[in-house]
């Protein structure tokens, strides 16, 4: 947590002081806080361990874990529930372009007790057939702590309905954006089970759009839909019991986000 805690500190002081020295370049710029929840596609999840052990996983299925409810049980941790933050740097005067930093806090579980297709060998015995996810007999994977994607977004906004002052109420708006995962991966393997650290392990692309309504004249709400491809090339997956796992796989998802916002004029 220590790792990714940083990235986003970092995030957060560089890029407003890197803004106000480009003043000749950004017109203003926005942040935003917001909680999410995702959809995902199936996956092949493809295993290799230092013992020879190298199988695949075939379309696991897997969900999300918004803990929204901890928003009122535990208001003070912010960063229970699925979050996300967005620092935006507007192009224009009219605001209607910009560029973003998206950072996504989503959380990927695969599903415990289905029945998937295995394949490839497991200490030195070949497998070719269906196995039940056990984390007490087999294994248990997920990104809880985040599967994290941290990435950068060109944005576009138009208005589509202004206040009595001629002022945005209702804008549209689209985001395209690529950039790279950070995951902390929890794995169990036969019963043994280990957190791992966060560190960067593959990249993402992704397609965002949604509206903003504006409460006030700098206050805004933000709901979008976001559709992705993410791949991990080297999720680590250490046990207790075996070092050195590691784990490849892809898959699409489809999120829903909501965000409360504030723009700052330069």
């Amino acid at each position: 947590m220590k790792t990714l805690s940083i990235v986003i500190l970092l995030s957060l002081i560089t890029l407003p002081t890197l803004a106000q020295k480009k003043n000749k370049i950004f017109s203003g710029m926005y942040i935003q806080w917001g909680y999410n929840t995702e959809w995902y596609t199936g996956s092949n999840i493809h295993f290799t361990m230092p013992n020879g052990t190298n199988f695949t996983l075939h379309n696991v299925r897997a969900h999300d874990r918004p803990d929204l409810d901890a928003i009122y049980k535990k208001p003070k941790d912010i960063s229970i529930p699925q979050y996300n933050y967005r620092i935006g740097f507007y192009l224009n005067q009219k605001h209607s372009r910009s560029v973003e930093l998206n950072f996504d806090h989503a959380k990927y579980i695969v599903t415990d007790r289905q029945t998937v297709h295995v394949t490839g060998n497991i200490e030195g015995n070949p497998v070719n057939g269906d196995s039940i996810l056990s984390p007490e007999t087999f294994l248990h994977f997920e990104h809880t702590d985040g599967a994290n994607w941290l990435h950068f977004n060109y944005v576009h906004q138009q208005t589509l309905l202004y206040n009595r002052n001629k002022n945005p109420l209702i804008t549209f708006i689209w985001k395209a954006g690529a950039g790279i995962n950070i995951p902390r991966t929890d794995f169990t393997w036969k019963g043994d089970k280990l957190n791992n650290n966060f560190h960067v392990a593959g990249y993402n692309i992704s397609l965002e759009t949604g509206t903003r309504i504006y409460l006030l004249k700098k206050f805004f709400l933000e709901f979008t839909g976001k559709t992705g491809y993410v791949k991990y090339l080297n999720a680590l997956s250490n046990s207790n019991a075996i070092k050195g796992i590691r784990a490849r796989h892809s898959f699409g998802y489809i999120e829903l986000v909501g965000l409360i916002g504030y723009d700052i004029n330069f």
